[in-house]
């Protein structure tokens, strides 16, 4: 664990591919600057351009970054839902994930075939997650079920970060922005303010970077404005795997 006394905090960059490259450096430059670890939740299927194993410098800048301490995660196969659910999943795949999430209806078979290709995809290129966040951050039961079935060690949702092996679930909000919404203006503002609040009570929580929050400079300025807010408060960060492992290890201690 890091040292610091203040609250944990994790910063992911969404929907990395080859369409978005310029902006997943873009934030990592930034996340760099500061010397804060990212989690990069990859789309290694086809979605919006070529897929990851075409594209050989996204794969060796995802190894690069590896070394210098970020994640790689594994963040769905095309990024894109498929069809099946019931009228609830649907209306939350519209209204929460925009139509992105691929694993939220999914039976168990359905969802193990698409996490063996994406993780196929990524050992292919030299790459080896440990972890799973759904797109929209929605998955089924039969996703979770292979989730476990296939080995990974973590999962996540919109509140928390889920140990697939001991089954702890670690209540951590994620803060991101909706670019182009309705209530754009007021989540900007909520961002800012939690992670003010948070970060002095040390209560831990997550900061969500996307590419379309870089053609907002506003949104941009603001997230980079609550990184720097959390660390000036004391609080630390870490990737996934970091934190999930850190929680797993104090608890095995605390059991002694």
């Amino acid at each position: 664990m890091r040292g610091g006394s203040g609250s944990a905090f994790v910063v992911s960059v969404h929907d990395v591919a080859s369409w978005s490259f310029d902006q997943t450096r873009h934030w990592v430059d930034e996340l760099d600057a500061r010397r804060v670890p990212a989690t990069l939740l990859l789309v290694p299927g086809p979605w919006r351009g070529p897929c990851l194993a075409d594209d050989p410098a996204l794969a060796s800048w995802a190894r690069e970054a590896g070394r210098r301490g970020h994640e790689t995660a594994l963040h769905g196969w095309t990024h894109q839902a498929v069809p099946g659910g019931g009228p609830g999943r649907r209306r939350l795949n519209a209204v929460l994930a925009r139509g992105c999430a691929e694993f939220c209806a999914l039976e168990r078979r359905a969802a193990q075939d698409r996490l063996e290709r994406g993780l196929d995809a990524l050992d292919s290129v030299g790459l080896a997650p440990c972890g799973f966040t759904p797109p929209g951050w929605l998955a089924s039961r039969g996703t979770m079920a292979a989730l476990r079935a296939l080995g990974l060690e973590y999962t996540t949702s919109h509140l928390a970060v889920h140990d697939l092996r001991t089954s702890a679930v670690h209540r951590m909000v994620a803060l991101s922005h909706r670019p182009g919404g309705p209530g754009e203006r007021a989540g900007a503002r909520l961002m800012t303010a939690a992670v003010r609040h948070w970060s002095a009570r040390g209560t831990p929580f997550r900061i969500a970077l996307h590419p379309a929050d870089l053609a907002r400079p506003g949104l941009r300025e603001c997230a980079l404005r609550a990184v720097d807010t959390a660390l000036e408060a004391g609080a630390r960060p870490y990737t996934y795997a970091e934190l999930v492992r850190a929680r797993r290890a104090a608890a095995a201690e605390g059991r002694r």
